[in-house]
């Protein structure tokens, strides 16, 4: 069993992205050590215990980022600081752990191809539970690893990313159970023959369809200490300003698109930054959208409602639309259950945000834009919402300053990249530090900045209008999804021993 948990560990740290070595494969060894887990134990409680670590130390080795901002902004020592990314890995333990449970009974009970159809079900049902409940938060979703490999995340315009993993994770378990079971391995085969073929088809036949329009997008690559200070705000304004004027004499954009809080002010108040940005626009006459705070103000005793806006100006400089921000970070821009716990946000800028509340994509043309703000970019359906709304290209504007050169921004990339293929939309991606891209949708990049330099990057991007199978039943999926998943625990909860229990690996 220590096998199998060091498999899972390994597989997560050298599949999902990193700074040093990524090998997408890798990642299968999560689900297959959980499942080798779930087989040699004895009992459920075994199952749960061993599961749990061994989904802890994967998740620990992919998330140790957060000790980042915890500690280097929010002001922490490090001693408290340092357990947050342990806090964080083993609560997603708990789902591993249940996994593992999951295997342990149905190995003994139901047969081996209805073992790995039920797997497949229960991890993408597993990553839709990750990113709900309690905020969530599916920053490890296994498809992600392969979004460097695009003609393998192809499977997410049918099934969207969690459903793509389900089926990786299928495989994962058919190939675990090839020395007890034959029908195992032949449909792990054809489930990953199915997701090459139908990848490399749509590769092929993918042609460019929509409106034209050239998209400029402006990486200042800000210090994050600085950022807020007041004396270097002016500053700021004229970096944004020299890069966009680069990428305007280079490619004559449609559009420019600055970062998350990129007006580190109020822009909706009048004042020389304010006046800065306005005449910027004018002159050169290209739309601009640019995240700033935002407020409504209130009469006291009652509090201003706060916003992590991105706003959307028009040639002439005036606001023609904004977005804001919808999924908020938890005690990095709000305090869940604020009223009755005695903590702070472990970041500060300006104080708690609220909710956005957005009916319509900001538009100006033929341009209308689906905005995720930050880690917005990692939910399937924020990115669902937006292209309902009627938006023509998605935009991710992000700060990944926060988390240093650490995997994080990486991760965050190809996470973002899964939304493009889900939704048949091109994404533009611009963010403080980086990494800033186009990428078309199959989730091919076709320009792109490093990391934590200044840059400009400029490239055409189509205005697709048309919808993928995943957007048109995005709603049935969930569900059939969930009920699924739910009548193959219930299943294996009521279903008694087979009579001749399968033949043990021996690990």
């Amino acid at each position: 069993m220590p096998v199998f948990i060091l498999l899972c560990a390994l597989g997560a740290w050298s599949g999902f992205a990193n700074p040093y070595f990524q090998l997408p494969p890798a990642v299968l060894l999560l689900p297959f050590g959980l499942a080798g887990v779930g087989l040699l134990a004895e009992t459920p409680r075994k199952a749960m215990k061993m599961g749990w670590l061994a989904g802890t130390s994967a998740a620990v080795g992919c998330l140790y980022w957060i000790y980042i901002p915890v500690q280097h902004y929010g002001n922490l020592p490090w001693y408290l600081a340092l357990p947050c990314p342990a806090l964080l890995a083993s609560a997603l333990g708990v789902y591993y752990g249940l996994f593992a449970l999951f295997m342990q009974r149905a190995v003994r009970r139901l047969s081996g191809f209805t073992t790995v159809l039920a797997a497949g079900f229960l991890w993408a049902a597993m990553e839709w539970c990750v990113g709900h409940l309690l905020t969530g938060f599916p920053w490890l979703t296994l498809s992600a690893a392969f979004s460097p490999w695009p003609w393998a995340v192809q499977g997410a315009s049918l099934i969207g990313a969690y459903g793509l993993s389900g089926v990786l994770a299928a495989v994962s378990v058919g190939l675990l159970l090839a020395p007890s079971s034959r029908p195992a391995p032949a449909l792990a085969v054809l489930l990953a023959a199915g997701i090459a073929v139908f990848g490399w088809r749509v590769m092929e036949s993918a042609a460019p369809g929509g409106v034209s329009a050239t998209v400029g997008l402006v990486q200042g690559n800000i210090d994050q200490s600085l950022k807020w200070d007041p004396e270097y705000q002016i500053a700021t304004m004229e970096r944004y300003a020299g890069l966009s004027t680069q990428a305007i004499a280079t490619a004559q954009p449609d559009l420019l698109v600055w970062p998350e809080t990129a007006l580190p002010f109020y822009f909706q108040e009048p004042s020389p930054l304010h006046n800065r940005v306005v005449s910027f626009v004018r002159t050169n006459k290209t739309p601009l959208l640019a995240g700033a705070p935002a407020y409504i103000p209130a009469t006291p005793p009652t509090k201003p409602e706060l916003f992590n806006r991105a706003y959307l100006l028009g040639p002439d400089g005036a606001v023609v639309g904004f977005y804001d921000k919808e999924h908020l970070v938890p005690f990095g821009e709000y305090v869940p259950l604020g009223e009755w716990l005695p903590l702070g946000k472990l970041v500060e800028s300006v104080g708690d945000f609220s909710s956005g509340r957005n009916q319509r994509a900001p538009s100006i043309g033929d341009i209308a834009l689906g905005v995720l703000v930050c880690y917005e970019g990692i939910f399937p359906e924020l990115a669902q919402k937006r292209v309902e709304e009627g938006a023509t290209l998605l935009v991710n504007i992000s700060n990944d300053a926060w988390f240093g050169d650490s995997s994080a921004p990486w991760q965050h990339l190809q996470l973002s990249l899964l939304r493009a293929v889900e939704q048949g939309r091109w994404l533009a991606r611009a963010t403080n530090t980086g990494i800033s891209l186009l990428a078309d949708p199959q989730g091919r990049i076709t320009a792109r900045s490093g990391l934590f330099t200044e840059d400009a990057v400029t490239g055409q991007v189509r205005l697709e209008t048309g919808s993928t199978f995943f957007h048109q039943t995005f709603h049935i999926q969930a569900w059939v999804l969930l009920g699924v998943a739910a009548s193959a625990v219930l299943t294996v909860l009521v279903r008694p021993l087979k009579a001749a229990p399968r033949r043990k690996l021996r690990v």
